[in-house]
């Protein structure tokens, strides 16, 4: 993990006490976004999630669906929108771009598809000073045309509140990241509408496709046939912006190196999103994850001359009662663990 510059504790107490108000508020997204068959296509080469379902619309209906179906991490690109669009109102005085993520957390409620118009619930969880910033979780509920619930999912950041950037961050960070051009860009203001947990909603059931791997196929302790990749400062630079993510330490080696890093590092969401081919691969249908819960321990520093990515998985618990399997996920780069911990829920025919 990157080093994050502490705090004045002269401003601890004041700079903590309105992200503290804004605990437990909900806001609504002011704006919907369509799901695009072609930004499937971009965002699963971005990501190397090669099932067909995410290419062939003949693919897709063959597994039951009416159209693409987007890879399961898609939701970080419409998600890094809407939250871009609710930091100034829930956290005033920080800027996403410059936040470094530790977990990711998602619980899917049935496939994104071409054509969705989807909006956004968003909540912060929890705020708390730690690891020399500030910890920043912060909860999100994607909604489909029809206000039901497509997948909810809670990621935790680290940073912390700044006046303005520092001369040499401003330099290099993407011109679309300065508060001018946000400003150009901006819709209306997110609404509030309420505090606490989310109102309670149809939510569609997660159920198995008969034509994805079967439930008596499958003991405890199988391993999952295991993925090597290689990963260059190229591809960092296209999910950077596939993804919309401006965060320059993933793009700028100046930017990594006045961070203390040595060059650049990969997305979290790009690693994440890499290691989700080796489940839809093994289970034959993108939508049998019910659940993938991750905690980023260790950055993926990608040097001039790229990187390797080791990922192997293994069932740990069947339940036959209903018919799903907890799979642990393992991801390596160079010798050193990249997830602390990274377990997915699946459901099996």
């Amino acid at each position: 993990m990157s080093r994050i510059p502490a705090t004045s504790s002269a401003n601890d107490a004041a700079d903590a006490a309105v992200p503290a108000a804004m605990v437990g508020r909900r806001y609504r997204s002011s704006d919907h976004y369509e799901v695009a068959r072609e930004k499937i296509r971009e965002y699963a080469r971005a990501v190397r999630n090669q099932h067909p379902a995410h290419w062939s619309e003949d693919a897709a209906a063959d597994l039951g669906y009416g159209n693409l179906v987007a890879p399961p991490t898609f939701g970080a690109v419409p998600g890094y929108l809407a939250y871009a669009e609710v930091f100034d109102t829930i956290l005033p005085g920080y800027d996403l771009s410059r936040t470094i993520q530790t977990d990711q957390m998602i619980e899917f409620h049935r496939p994104l598809l071409a054509g969705d118009r989807i909006c956004f619930e968003m909540s912060l969880d929890s705020f708390r000073h730690a690891f020399g910033g500030d910890l920043i979780v912060l909860r999100q509920t994607i909604l489909d045309q029809d206000d039901r619930p497509v997948l909810t999912s809670r990621t935790s950041l680290v940073g912390r509140a700044d006046e303005a950037l520092p001369a040499w961050l401003d330099a290099v960070v993407m011109h679309g990241v300065r508060p001018e051009a946000r400003q150009q860009r901006r819709v209306p203001d997110p609404r509030r509408v309420g505090n606490g947990s989310e109102p309670a909603r149809e939510t569609p059931v997660t159920s198995a496709n008969p034509r994805g791997r079967r439930f008596e196929a499958v003991r405890t302790g199988a391993e999952l046939p295991p993925r090597t990749l290689t990963v260059s400062q190229g591809d960092l630079v296209n999910y950077a912006g596939v993804a919309g993510d401006p965060n320059p330490i993933h793009w700028s080696t100046e930017a990594a190196a006045k961070m203390g890093m040595g060059t650049v590092v990969a997305q979290g969401m790009f690693t994440i999103g890499l290691s989700v081919d080796l489940l839809t691969s093994w289970l034959g249908d993108p939508g049998a994850l019910r659940s993938y819960n991750v905690r980023l321990t260790n950055p993926v520093h990608v040097g001039a001359t790229g990187g390797r990515i080791e990922f192997s998985g293994r069932v740990k618990h069947l339940d036959a009662d209903t018919r799903t399997a907890t799979v642990a996920i393992t991801a390596e780069h160079d010798g050193h663990k990249i997830f602390g911990r990274a377990t997915a829920e699946v459901v099996l025919a």
